[in-house]
């Protein structure tokens, strides 16, 4: 939880919320968060998704997952198929990511996964979020490092 808001775990009540939120984007956009779990590994390891904060226009990608399965590959994996999903499935051609400047292993996650680092956006509060984007004219490397 190191990068996701406080870094505190959520409350219930806001875990509900955030399942209602997550329905209405499904029911709205045809996609939004979902759980990820290994095959070898029975239970949930993570999330990921396409979503789009504060209803803006462009689709985000968002994603976490539990420390134990840090540094494996498996969010490079995801995010790879969560990008051609949204282009296959959903039409997508542009997809934005935001990290926190100084996390640098989402940053290479990021760009492993085909999405190009963008400006430095200086927020309202006075902290900065690192911009990430892909568009359709991308090519989405492979685990074997083929694109396609």
């Amino acid at each position: 939880m190191r990068w996701v808001d406080d870094g505190e775990p959520i409350t219930r009540e806001a875990c509900e919320r955030w399942m209602s939120v997550t329905q209405a984007n499904y029911a709205r956009r045809g996609y939004g968060m979902f759980a990820v779990e290994q095959k070898s590994v029975p239970g949930v390891i993570g999330f990921c998704g396409l979503v789009h904060p504060g209803d803006r226009a462009e689709p985000e990608v968002k994603y976490a997952y539990l420390r134990a399965h840090w540094g494996q590959g498996v969010a490079t994996e995801v995010l790879r198929g969560l990008i051609q999903y949204g282009a296959d499935v959903h039409g997508l051609d542009f997809i934005i990511a935001t990290t926190a400047p100084e996390n640098t292993a989402s940053h290479r996650v990021l760009l492993k996964a085909g999405m190009a680092r963008g400006r430095l956006r200086n927020d309202a509060v006075g902290t900065f979020t690192q911009l990430f984007h892909w568009s359709s004219g991308a090519k989405l490397p492979t685990t074997d490092g083929k694109t396609v």
